[in-house]
C-alpha cells in the first residue's frame, strides 16, 4: 500500500490520500495558544483592569498614562487593534497598538507595539504569546507590512520576550536631545 505524503497510515490505491489542512504559514504554534487563552479586543470597561496589572507589574501608579492610552485606542484611532487576554474569569494581560500609514517619510502601513502588559501571577502560561499572535494576525488582516516598538536597553526581560516572538534590531535611529531647562 502507498503511504500518503502527510501521514505514516497506509492508504489503499483506489482510496484518496488524506487532505491537510493545517495551515501552511507554520504558525501552529501561535494558533494553539490563541485558542487556549481567549483575546478579544480592549473594551472602555477594562481600564480598571489594566491599572491594575501594571501596577502588580511595576510598583508604579501609571493611572493617568493608561486612562490616556486607553482613550486615545477608544476613540482617537480609526483602527481599534489593542487586546485583552482572559482566564479565570479575569483580565490577565493587554497589549496597545496602533497602525500608522506613515510617518518620517515611510508610506508603508506599520504598527506601533508601545504597551504589553501580562499579571505576574500568570506569567510563564503563554499569556504574552497568545496576545502577540492574535495582534499579529489581526494586523496580516489589515495587510500591515512590520511591527515596531521601542524599549530600555537594559530591560532583559522584555527584550528576551520580543525575541522569542520574532522581533529583531530595526535599522533605524532614534535621537532625542535634552532641552536642559
Amino acid at each position: 500500500m502507498p503511504v500518503t505524503s502527510n501521514s505514516n497510515i497506509p492508504v489503499a490505491a483506489d482510496e484518496p490520500a488524506e487532505r491537510d489542512y493545517s495551515s501552511p504559514d507554520g504558525d501552529d504554534f501561535d494558533a494553539l495558544s490563541r485558542d487556549l487563552i481567549p483575546v478579544r479586543s480592549m473594551a472602555a470597561g477594562d481600564i480598571d483592569a489594566l491599572i491594575a496589572i501594571d501596577r502588580r507589574a511595576t510598583g508604579l501608579d501609571r493611572a493617568a498614562y493608561y486612562r490616556r492610552k486607553q482613550r486615545e485606542a477608544m476613540q482617537e484611532s480609526g483602527v481599534r487593534i489593542s487586546l485583552v487576554a482572559e482566564l479565570d474569569d479575569h483580565l490577565v494581560g493587554f497589549i496597545m497598538a496602533r497602525v500608522d500609514y506613515g510617518e518620517f517619510g515611510h508610506t508603508s502601513p506599520e504598527a506601533v507595539m508601545d504597551t504589553i502588559g501580562v499579571d505576574p501571577g500568570y506569567r510563564d502560561r503563554g499569556v504574552g504569546q497568545a496576545l502577540m499572535s492574535q495582534l499579529i494576525a489581526n494586523l496580516a488582516t489589515l495587510r500591515v507590512d512590520h511591527i515596531r516598538t521601542e524599549l530600555d536597553w537594559n530591560d532583559v526581560g522584555l527584550i528576551n520576550y520580543l525575541d522569542e516572538t520574532g522581533f529583531v534590531p530595526a535599522q533605524r535611529v532614534v535621537l532625542k536631545r535634552n532641552l536642559g531647562n
